[in-house]
């Protein structure tokens, strides 16, 4: 009688073979597909950085006065995206743009990744009623909409950069307190800090120099995201006028002073709204490929 082939390891057949090709060919498409809008992010973010922070040396118009005539499309001639309808480079605004984007986007995340990555660890450190009187302020935060809370010291103050940056950190500080609470939180017993301790090591060599380093990595993984989010945030807060106010450029200001002259000059809104969306989609395509790293090196350890 005749064994069944199944049973005595026969092996696979053309059509299982081409399953598993097929599988790793998909694969590869995506590595590639991944790998190549990558690279576009960083080229592009590279690049407007660069732009951004050596604005002062190139050879370009005050983003204040004329450098034109009013309502001019992209031309080589005279001005490579065009004019406003003042007359003001577009290219120069939206280069100085970018300067005050970056400057309140990395600005705000890192000084909410100062302040909340301390409260948590503070609160992962000392529990009790450190951490209760942290997680009280936390949760008071948390309980104000963001957007009202913006909108209302905006609103009583005058709006500055400075302004900006602390109003924009204090509402992503306890996102930082307790993703950085969580992750020092799994470290206090491990072998390493319970032998710092009894080593007699003072408690803020064991938070800084033991149990930080190594609960860092996944805070930073968010922080990556959050200043896409705070560009954002910023943008939209000056597109309603509340943000950076004139004579300052700002991608938000330029959407909004655009917005009421679409029909005649679209080029006026659609330039900072590309530019916008294109750095805002970069760093989040970087944020991606960071925490996807980390969680491929998490799960080799």
């Amino acid at each position: 009688m005749s064994t069944p082939a199944s049973l005595i390891g026969a092996p696979p057949s053309d059509s299982a073979t081409v399953t598993a090709s097929g599988q790793v060919s998909a694969a590869r498409r995506r590595r590639r597909r991944f790998g190549f809008s990558l690279g576009l992010a960083f080229t592009w973010l590279g690049l407007i950085t660069v732009l951004a922070l050596a604005a002062d040396l190139l050879p370009l118009h005050d983003y204040v006065t004329k450098a034109g005539d009013p309502n001019l499309g992209p031309n080589w001639s005279a001005e490579f995206l065009g004019t406003d309808s003042v007359g003001r480079s577009m290219l120069s605004r939206v280069i100085f743009g970018a300067r005050i984007s970056f400057l309140i986007g990395f600005g705000a995340t890192a000084l909410s990744l100062l302040i909340g990555g301390t409260l948590g660890l503070l609160s992962a450190y000392f529990g009790g009623a450190v951490s209760s009187v942290i997680d009280v302020l936390a949760n008071t935060v948390l309980a104000v909409p963001s957007l009202l809370f913006l909108l209302a010291i905006s609103i009583a103050l005058k709006p500055t950069l400075v302004l900006l940056i602390v109003l924009l950190s204090v509402i992503t500080v306890p996102a930082f307190m307790r993703l950085t609470y969580a992750n020092a939180l799994a470290e206090m017993n491990k072998d390493y800090v319970v032998a710092s301790q009894l080593m007699g090591a003072s408690s803020v060599r064991i938070m800084f120099k033991e149990v930080l380093p190594n609960a860092a990595m996944p805070v930073l993984s968010y922080a990556v995201l959050v200043v896409p989010a705070m560009i954002t945030v910023e943008g939209s807060l000056s597109f309603l006028g509340f943000g950076v106010q004139a004579p300052r450029p700002s991608w938000g200001v330029m959407i909004a002073s655009g917005r009421s002259r679409l029909q005649d000059n679209a080029w006026e809104a659609m330039t900072p709204g590309i530019v916008l969306f294109a750095t805002v989609f970069a760093l989040n395509r970087i944020g991606d490929f960071v925490r996807e790293r980390y969680g491929s090196r998490e799960g080799r350890s």
